[in-house]
């Protein structure tokens, strides 16, 4: 299966350097090929990937999102068939239409079995953000509010309120991409990768929650034999949910039929998850800045009873002086501790009968 993954952006908000950096960092082992499509007769930038040995199809004779759509179906489809790649980069006029890049592919994708849109990102400049929406808005716009994710370039040249003002902008032209807000240099290209795939927090610990469940079963098999039926309508009905939320860090989903159990704080919350459980997510992507105590107070806080009977939360936020913050959260019992660098701060909150209007107020979001 050839992935397929299109890095737009408007002209100079870097989307060479990063391809430069995920050709490093984040494809090892790959058979990659890159497609240009330059505004204009030259592709300059192609030298160097030339050395990299990605093999280049240019096409410089107009915007592939217009006038090219035919011939780019076809370059994608000769691409497939002469090379086999692992991934293909589609990097596109810094002029064009993300949206008919997107479309262009989906077509293509539809006719070649082998082929699927990966991820469809936006390159932006975080210190031209205001500028551009008010004197570029059609095309600057499309660029924003088509992408699965937002990679912000240049972010640290920004004070913590003027970056945090760049991405309510975004986020009212684009309510659920995954938006990069931590400078590149402080991050892999894997973890750049992640944001691109937008994997989120919420189905992350969804996932380590029924890992942990199917152990338990597993071990107590014989003893809880009329256990399984429910353990599996549990495991099927996180995949379907998954499927449909995926792409969402707004998490609002992974509902489980059944019963609920009254007490939040019954040890079937920290392990026994199954559909007798009604639980649901709710997660939040940031900039914001925390301090240690500030996150103590807040997860202490979980424990009263008046934002819904928790099970879990997890988080990974940007604390002072640009250090990061890792917390877990069970029912009277958290972890706070020193973290890594991640693509923008992110947290979720998974639980019954949750209060997210003041899981938001409670968090400063």
């Amino acid at each position: 299966m050839t992935k397929i993954d299109i890095i737009s952006g408007f002209l100079g908000a870097g989307k060479t350097t990063l391809i430069k950096k995920l050709l490093a960092e984040a494809f090892p082992g790959e058979k990659l090929v890159l497609i240009e499509n330059e505004f204009g007769e030259i592709s300059i930038d192609g030298g160097f990937l030339k050395e990299s040995g990605v093999q280049i199809s240019e096409m410089s004779a107009g915007c592939i999102c217009c006038s090219l759509v035919g011939d780019f179906n076809q370059a994608l489809k000769d691409v497939q068939a002469q090379f086999q790649p692992d991934r293909i980069l589609i990097e596109p006029s810094g002029v064009g239409k993300l949206s008919d890049v997107i479309v262009a592919v989906e077509n293509t994708a539809a006719e070649v079995p082998d082929m699927k849109l990966n991820s469809f990102v936006t390159v932006a400049d975080a210190t031209k953000v205001k500028v551009y929406m008010k004197n570029f808005g059609e095309f600057y716009n499309n660029q924003i509010e088509s992408a699965g994710t937002i990679i912000l370039s240049r972010t640290q040249k920004l004070s913590q309120e003027k970056l945090e003002a760049a991405v309510a902008l975004l986020r009212e032209k684009n309510a659920g991409a995954a938006i990069l807000t931590t400078p590149w240099d402080q991050l892999d290209g894997k973890t750049i990768l992640s944001a691109m795939e937008k994997v989120s927090l919420a189905d992350e610990l969804l996932a380590k929650m029924r890992a942990e469940h199917e152990a338990e079963e597993a071990e107590h098999h014989h003893g809880h034999e009329g256990h399984e039926g429910h353990h599996h309508h549990d495991h099927d009905g996180h995949e379907h949910e998954h499927e449909e939320h995926h792409h969402d860090e707004h998490h609002d989903g992974h509902h489980h039929d059944g019963h609920e159990c009254d007490d939040p704080n019954c040890a079937c919350h920290h392990h026994h998850h199954h559909a007798d459980e009604v639980f649901t997510s709710w997660g939040r992507e940031t900039p914001k800045t925390f301090t240690k105590a500030g996150i103590e107070r807040i997860l202490s806080e979980l424990d009263s009873g008046e934002y819904g009977k928790i099970l879990r939360a997890k988080g990974i936020i940007g604390g002072e002086g640009g250090a990061w913050i890792e917390f877990d959260y069970v029912p009277e019992e958290y972890e706070v501790r020193e973290g890594h660098p991640d693509y923008t701060g992110r947290l979720c909150v998974i639980g019954a009968e949750l209060s997210e209007e003041k899981l938001a107020e409670l968090f400063g979001l």
